[in-house]
């Protein structure tokens, strides 16, 4: 990189600061974009995966929504690209390692990395054409798509509204955790932009106009209101040169009015809200109650940080006081808590779970009491190191799963940026974070409670209530508010809407033309690496265990994981074996108690858990193996004390402390609850594959609707189950840990290899104890083609079968198949015509395929759209550019950067499935050879799996109960 002089300009950049920020191992550039207003900040560093965002400030003015279905709308078209989806187009075939826009509360990002320089510029153009110069001007039918339309299909039809953000936020307004966290933030707010639902709320996105919607983007989606970010190994002087030339130098600088008003202190506020509930559920212990603190401003570094950390240390560690304190009083069976630090004026909630309306003065006692007590006597100091050590740890690891690490820096850049601060200010925390280690012999962080809890004038009560009527209430008024809008119009005007219905369905089920598909940026097979990446593996005997050792550099990290045979396992004992996963090292042992135990991990290492692992055989969906597995990350220096206390949890843990079992017990069936109704599609596909496929049966039992039952069903009749309850959890734990059947698996380098060859004795590992030598097994349930109801005013409909079973093989092929039903049939038929926020298909390479949808207004329609995908996969065609298109994008889905923690437990994986580098290999050269022949050859398995008909929705009682017929059983999901 060359180097630039302060205040000189370059491209049209006048070059404004620049640091070393090294917690990330990277030089901050800082530029500005004189003629058009536009800001820049590039982080450099050695890291292939580079990263791009642009952002805007987005403060909402009402809650239709409009930021929202811009987010959506600006990705359907542009000037350069006016193909319909050139968002899709990209998914299909590019390399990308991340592609996605985000709507927050006051702002809108669109996020994008590669690891490939030339898709990565592709990517880029695509995005900036697409923010600066959408279509939305040309099609008023994006908009219809997007956001909202009424769709009447004749003149005598029932008037419906359908749309994509639609729907979404009606399936986010179902739960009533989104309903709770939107309570939170408006009644702190009320006066200001965060009084208002960003995502848009059901009842206010048809008062979306066409003009509000082009005026909101012709106002705010300008230079002069964006914040420009690139993260990553790259030639920034290419790239500056590049945005000025392309985009930039067109547009003059202009005042963007977006600036976010402060909220004056509102003193005590209350605010309630209603959800809904079933018709006959019970709503006792069904409330939600929330205190939310109003805490300074983002661009606070030390706040910002230290809020994160007392978050964790008062709510979240099963060692945290006040959640105690709450579940003690009685209060409602779960307790958790949120520090939202993305929004101009950060806040801290405490909220409980399955509480009753009637606890509200007692909640706020107990919480003032306890918070109250903790600053008079102190917060205990293991207490807070282990916390600021999980902090600590975290950010030092910088393991974001999924999610690129430069995304998650430009995501926290924003949260001082976008209010006109330092976008460095939370990058460079080793100052602020050394302060915090100051509570470790003061009183840091009970100064912080005292001033901004105890003391606070900017405070809220916000309750949310039950319901058993809330769902058919709305479903009638919005059934009669139609009907009456109908009976209002004349002729002409029902004429003008079947005529706009007709006009959006031919856009959608229109074909883009060869030339414009052609103008989305492609890389070439030749850009693609014909080689799959070997995961470095060696068996080590460590102790006389096998280990499966994996030579990465971890920065000084030990990955661990001990994979315990469960193949003894009776399937009575499966939910069980579930159970028994989410307790060691959250209950006592002989040498701790549970609060002492859980400081003693988060100080001597970055994590111990445990998981439940379901690992079929690559050929053979019913030969499987069943682990029970502990995982742990530990620093070089801290092996001994890790070892130690893994041996402390495995052998020593007790299941007798009655009190915290119980609230263990009903923490879990809380968080399966706030999950189903997030992720419904997993509840519907898990069913589903239920049905035909055995290691699917077993994971259902382990982590499915039959586990939540069994769950519910301990936690009705905990009192006279209690003593059989630890007996039988205590005799599960003595019968899995054992050497016998044990491999561990090992990540690091090899100075960390040889320490742990040190100390792995320190485990203490023993042989077998009543073990019996049998496979696990677990027996299919009869085909029951299930309608699971709910409150849910949207569905998630799952449909598939083992085609392996049929008697067809996996190869690579089915992989491209999986890209092109799912990015291409199943998208325009489910997502962009039939108004479904997600859809999708899963191949698995055991031989379990499931259709599923998410989010969805539909039910038999998209069982519909299931059945004719065979017909799809008949006529398929496509030329050689498009082929190609599908190829890439399939590699992507391979290809994509694995941290050396996740490379290790993929190895781990393929090893248990009897999966070698040569099986890894031949499916990426079957990808690389995919034609459109092998694509219609694929017809017949479609056809077969479908013809199955094994059928499973999660969704709402009366959209269930209109399709009645199509089940073998309708069942409440969570009371039956």
């Amino acid at each position: 990189m060359k180097p630039y002089q302060l205040n000189e300009m370059y491209h049209g950049f006048r070059f404004l600061h620049t640091e070393k920020v090294a917690e990330i191992n990277s030089t901050a550039f800082l530029f500005e974009h004189v003629k058009s207003g536009a800001r820049l900040l590039y982080l450099q560093n050695e890291d292939e995966n580079k990263v791009f965002t642009i952002s805007f400030r987005t403060p909402p003015e009402d809650s239709t929504g409009v930021f929202h279905i811009l987010e959506h709308s600006v990705l359907c078209g542009s000037d350069k690209y006016p193909v319909k989806e050139p968002f899709v187009e990209l998914l299909k075939g590019s390399v990308n390692t991340f592609l996605n826009a985000f709507t927050f509360s006051d702002k809108t990002m669109y996020p994008l990395a590669s690891t490939n320089d030339k898709d990565f510029q592709n990517l880029m153009d695509v995005y900036l054409d697409a923010v600066f110069h959408p279509n939305i001007y040309k099609y008023k039918e994006i908009l219809q798509q997007e956001g909202w339309h009424y769709e009447l299909n004749n003149a005598e039809d029932e008037l419906n509204l359908k749309g994509v953000v639609y729907n979404e936020m009606k399936g986010a307004f179902s739960s009533p955790e989104s309903l709770l966290m939107r309570a939170n933030q408006n009644s702190l707010y009320p006066d200001t932009t965060y009084q208002y639902e960003s995502g848009g709320d059901p009842e206010s996105i048809p008062d979306l106009t066409y003009q509000h919607f082009i005026d909101s983007h012709k106002k705010y989606y300008s230079p002069a209101n964006s914040y420009i970010y690139l993260y990553g190994k790259m030639d920034i002087d290419e790239k500056l040169a590049y945005l000025d030339q392309a985009y930039l130098s067109a547009y003059d600088r202009i005042d963007v009015d977006s600036e976010i008003a402060v909220q004056s202190p509102v003193g005590h506020t209350e605010m309630a809200r209603t959800y809904p509930i079933m018709p006959g559920e019970e709503d006792k212990d069904k409330t939600y109650l929330s205190l939310n603190y109003s805490i300074a401003k983002a661009t606070d570094p030390e706040t910002y940080l230290a809020f994160d950390i007392l978050d964790y240390l008062l709510l979240d560690s099963p060692a945290a006081p006040l959640k105690k304190a709450i579940l003690d009083a009685g209060i409602g069976h779960d307790v958790f808590g949120l520090y939202d630090n993305s929004i101009l004026q950060p806040y801290f909630s405490v909220n409980v779970k399955n509480a009753n309306e009637s606890q509200k003065e007692a909640f706020k006692k107990v919480v003032r009491e306890t918070l109250t007590r903790l600053v008079q006597d102190g917060i205990d100091k293991k207490l807070i190191e282990a916390a600021i050590n999980v902090k600590e740890f975290q950010l030092r690891e910088a393991d974001y799963g999924s999610m690129p690490k430069g995304l998650i820096y430009s995501i926290i850049s924003m949260d001082s940026w976008l209010y006109d601060g330092d976008p460095l200010t939370h990058l460079k925390f080793e100052k602020t974070l050394e302060k915090m280690k100051q509570a470790l012999t003061g009183t840091y962080f009970e100064s912080l409670i005292e001033k901004y809890l105890l003391n606070s004038n900017h405070q809220s009560l916000v309750i949310i209530r039950p319901s058993r009527t809330l769902a058919e209430e709305e479903e009638a008024s919005l059934k009669e508010k139609l009907t009456q809008f109908k009976q209002s119009l004349d002729a002409g005007d029902i004429r003008r809407i079947v005529e706009s219905t007709k006009k959006l369905q031919e856009r959608q089920t229109s074909k883009d033309r060869p030339e414009d598909l052609k103008k989305i940026p492609l890389l070439s097979l030749d850009d693609i690496d014909k080689k799959s990446e070997i995961l470095p593996l060696s068996e080590l005997d460590l102790d006389g265990i096998k280990t499966l050792y994996h030579e990465l550099p971890t920065n000084k990290i030990a990955y661990l994981s001990l994979y315990f045979d469960a193949s003894a396992i009776t399937e009575e004992e499966i939910p069980w074996l579930s159970l028994l996963k989410e307790l060691p090292g959250k209950i006592d042992t002989e040498k701790y108690s549970y609060e002492e135990l859980v400081n003693e991990v988060n100080i001597q290492t970055g994590d111990i858990h445990f998981e439940t692992n379901v690992i079929s055989d690559k050929d053979q969906e019913d030969v499987y193996q069943a682990k029970f597995t502990g995982r742990a990350k530990m620093l070089q220096d801290k092996v001994p004390e890790a070892f130690d206390l893994i041996h402390e949890i495995l052998y020593n843990s007790r299941f007798d402390n009655k009190d915290r079992l119980r609230s263990m017990i009903k923490e879990i069936k809380s968080r399966m609850e706030i999950a189903f109704n997030q992720n419904g599609q997993s509840v519907a596909l898990r069913r589903a594959s239920s049905y035909f496929s055995k290691s699917a049966a077993y994971k259902e039992r382990l982590r499915g609707l039959t586990f939540y039952h069994f769950i519910r069903d301990l936690d009705k009749d905990y009192d006279r189950r209690f003593e059989e309850i630890a007996d039988k959890l205590h005799a599960l734990m003595s019968r899995l840990i054992s050497k016998d059947g044990l491999v561990i698996g090992l990540t690091c380098g090899r100075t960390i290899l040889e320490r742990v060859k040190g100390h792995v004795g320190r485990l203490g590992l023993t042989g077998g104890r009543s073990r019996q030598n049998a496979a696990p097994s677990v027996t299919l349930p009869d085909a029951r083609n299930e309608g699971l109801m709910s409150s849910s005013k949207v569905q998630y409909a799952a449909k598939g079968a083992n085609f392996r079973k049929l008697g067809f093989d996996y190869s690579g092929q089915l992989l491209v198949l999986k890209r092109i039903l799912t990015l291409d049939y199943l998208w325009n038929q489910i997502r962009v015509m039939g108004g479904a926020y997600g859809c999708g298909v899963s191949i698995e390479s055991s031989g379990n395929l499931v259709f599923w949808s998410y989010r969805d207004p539909n039910l038999r329609e998209t069982l519909n759209v299931y059945d004719k995908a065979s017909e799809y996969a008949a006529h398929f065609s496509a030329d050689t550019f498009a082929m190609t298109k599908y190829i890439i994008g399939t590699i992507s889905g391979l290809d994509s950067p694995l941290t050396p923690g996740t490379k290790g437990e993929l190895s781990d994986e393929r090893y248990f499935a009897h999966v070698s580098d040569e099986d890894v290999q031949r499916i990426r050269e079957e990808v690389l050879s995919t034609r459109p022949e092998d694509i219609r050859q694929c017809a017949g398995l479609l056809k077969a799996v479908t013809k199955e008909n094994h059928i499973c929705v999660f969704g709402g009682a009366s959209k269930i109960k209109e399709n009645k017929e199509l089940f073998n059983t309708c069942l409440d999901a969570f009371e039956s």
